[in-house]
């Protein structure tokens, strides 16, 4: 049997529906995995940090912060990290998306929310959730 055009109009409109639930679902499924590809990242750095630096492992939260700014956040640390980003993006353009360009990383910046001018900090009385 023929459709009428209201009702491929309606057939028409309802695989656009579908289709924008499973757009919706797919953006959903790559932040997850970006959230435990970032999750699994910082663990094995930290790990590794840890690892290299045990003496670092009793330190506040204050205290590392401190020791990260003073020993990470120095020109040498700035021209080595540099060098490395470089390297990776001559390695491998077609990853050039999520590597750091030279000049534009967050650490030049002071208004940046996790550079040394600009560390997000927690009062005292602010309530931690989801960790």
């Amino acid at each position: 049997m023929a459709k009428t055009k209201i009702e491929k109009i309606a057939s028409i409109e309802e695989e656009i529906k579908q289709l924008e639930n499973k757009k919706k679902r797919l953006i959903q499924e790559q932040k997850e995995q970006e959230r435990k590809d970032r999750t699994n990242r910082l663990c094995k750095r930290m790990g590794l940090f840890e690892k290299l630096l045990p003496d670092t492992i009793p330190l506040t939260e204050e205290q590392f912060q401190t020791f990260l700014e003073k020993t990470v956040l120095t020109e040498h640390s700035r021209h080595i990290l540099d060098g490395l980003t470089a390297q990776n993006a001559a390695t491998a353009p077609a990853q050039g998306a999520g590597t750091a360009v030279r000049g534009k990383h967050p650490a030049h910046h002071q208004d940046h929310p996790y550079s040394a001018g600009g560390r997000r900090r927690r009062g005292r009385s602010a309530r931690v959730t989801g960790l």
